[in-house]
């Protein structure tokens, strides 16, 4: 059976994911101390490593992004990013202890490195009523052009005490555009507070499976529809990341909930 949910280690230094089925996408879970560094390669692949908490010193291909950083977690602000071209020499060094996310797909994309700060993130909301959450849009090509990557889709959504996000449920597993576009995506959980908990409901033609949603969790979707709901007293963060053939995105919601996004309009406008 293929596992399609699992959670990281947060030893020091990198986490892996114990278990892969997407073919593009992947994601490392980096935690430093203070002066602690990371080095590597990022070769055949971009990377954006986004700071979950504390500072960081990143340096790329010879440019430096120097005490970059300072929420203190994944619910306190907007984060800063770095993009990081393929066959690129990176290190990460804390400044104090820090919390990193290195996702990445392949490319072949030739471009500098560039930092990502908070002001260059987008932030909203979407849905309405119980399955209405926030975002922040950190690496968009349709809102943010002037940054540019291969394959990467990268934001933050946060699903507010017992509402659904991602809902109602969709996939993206075919290019038929404008209809649908083939995009791999992976989300990746915390819980504020961290004792709580969320679900995850993935379903393809393998499996139809609730997943408890615990920090630290991850949903690997390479097919298939998706969903998350919070907890009643807890907010549900997730930073999701996609990669396909291309960066426009387009979804198709399940038909059977699918009338359920149709009210959107209607609910905004009664103040829902």
């Amino acid at each position: 059976m293929t596992t399609y949910f699992t959670a990281l280690d947060t030893a020091p230094g990198v986490n892996p994911l114990n278990a892969n089925p997407c073919k593009l996408l992947d994601f490392q879970l980096l935690e430093l101390s203070d002066g602690q560094t990371h080095r590597a390669n990022s070769g055949d692949r971009e990377v954006l490593a986004v700071l979950f908490g504390g500072k960081a010193t990143i340096e790329a291909g010879g440019v430096r992004f120097e005490n970059i950083g300072g929420r203190a977690n994944v619910f306190a602000g907007k984060p800063h990013s770095v993009y990081i071209p393929a066959n690129t020499d990176f290190t990460l060094t804390g400044v104090g202890t820090v919390e990193i996310g290195l996702c990445s797909a392949p490319s072949d994309l030739v471009t500098e490195p560039y930092l990502i700060e908070p002001n260059d993130v987008l932030s909203g909301k979407w849905g309405a009523a119980n399955y209405s959450r926030n975002f922040h849009q950190i690496l968009v090509e349709s809102v943010q052009p002037q940054f540019p990557a291969k394959r990467l889709i990268v934001g933050e959504t946060y699903t507010p005490s017992g509402n659904w996000s991602t809902y109602p449920p969709h996939k993206h597993e075919v290019d038929d555009l404008p209809r649908e576009a083939f995009h791999e995506e992976m989300y990746f959980f915390k819980v504020d507070p961290p004792d709580g908990f969320g679900i995850a409901r993935f379903y393809n033609s393998e499996t139809d499976t609730n997943y408890t949603v615990h920090n630290n969790t991850i949903l690997m979707v390479p097919n298939g529809y998706h969903t998350v709901a919070s907890a009643p007293g807890y907010t549900t963060y997730y930073l999701w990341f996609l990669a396909g053939n291309h960066r426009t995105q387009a979804v198709m919601n399940d038909p059977v909930t699918g009338w359920v996004g149709d009210l959107v309009p209607t609910l905004r406008k009664v103040g829902l």
